[in-house]
């Protein structure tokens, strides 16, 4: 997959927008290193997740795919520590700091209490080593602690939203955010899709900025969950795809 050459810009990207790591990083404008990234910017949080085969953390999507619940993360290994699978998860860290589990369990608090908007957060995961895919922008409205092996681990539930594709204008769209009906297309069909497809549009086979597209489109009664109603398609031909549907 080549990179674009006209870097990735953090307003641009579409729910389903396939990219590398370093697109991931230039549309995020950082290093993303860990999983959990409380308030990389002013205005939103970036998550990232796997549901890959062997994955370090239970993340789940519910509700026919409008829901995501995102397991908090271990306490980080060290060479004379105990095993972070064998312990609680942190709230803080041992100076006392609030960890990532801290800061995000503080924002639904908030959330839940009244005393703030709930926080808006980007969502990215992993298809295969190195290629990821903008799952959406979410809402953090929920969080606990659930028993887990023996030990205490962090639930975030995360509430997708919607922005209207009808509305051209960025400036609009900001105003037309509501909680979406289910959009989020499973891991297992990203993961079929992708090997089905081989990486590649579906019309002419270019290798870089890909969509997962859906064929009959979600508002018209097309399905999420079912491969065969899922294409991948670079940008230019999933332009002219929309511009078509009526």
């Amino acid at each position: 997959m080549s990179n674009r050459s006209d870097g990735v810009q953090n307003d641009d990207l579409e729910p389903g927008t396939i990219l590398t790591y370093r697109e991931m990083c230039e549309a995020e404008q950082s290093s993303l290193q860990r999983g959990m990234n409380y308030r990389m910017h002013v205005d939103h949080s970036v998550l990232l997740m796997s549901r890959r085969p062997g994955a370090p953390y239970a993340d789940m999507v519910e509700d026919g795919g409008s829901t995501l619940v995102y397991e908090g993360h271990d306490a980080t290994r060290s060479l004379d520590g105990p095993d972070p699978k064998q312990v609680d998860q942190p709230l803080v860290t041992s100076a006392g700091n609030p960890t990532q589990n801290g800061l995000f369990m503080a924002a639904a608090t908030a959330f839940l209490s009244g005393q703030h908007q709930a926080e808006r957060v980007r969502v990215y995961e992993k298809v295969r080593t190195g290629i990821w895919v903008f799952n959406g922008l979410f809402l953090l409205t929920d969080a606990w602690t659930t028993n887990a092996s023996g030990r205490e681990v962090f639930k975030f539930r995360l509430e997708l939203v919607h922005v209207d594709e009808s509305v051209t204008s960025r400036a609009d769209r900001s105003v037309t955010l509501g909680r979406s009906p289910g959009r989020l297309i499973p891991s297992t069909v990203k993961q079929e899709v992708w090997k089905r497809d081989g990486g590649r549009c579906v019309e002419c086979d270019a290798t870089d900025d890909l969509h997962f597209d859906h064929i009959i489109p979600y508002s018209a009664g097309g399905s999420s969950t079912k491969a065969e109603n899922i294409q991948i398609l670079c940008a230019r031909h999933n332009l002219e795809k929309r511009d078509h549907i009526r």
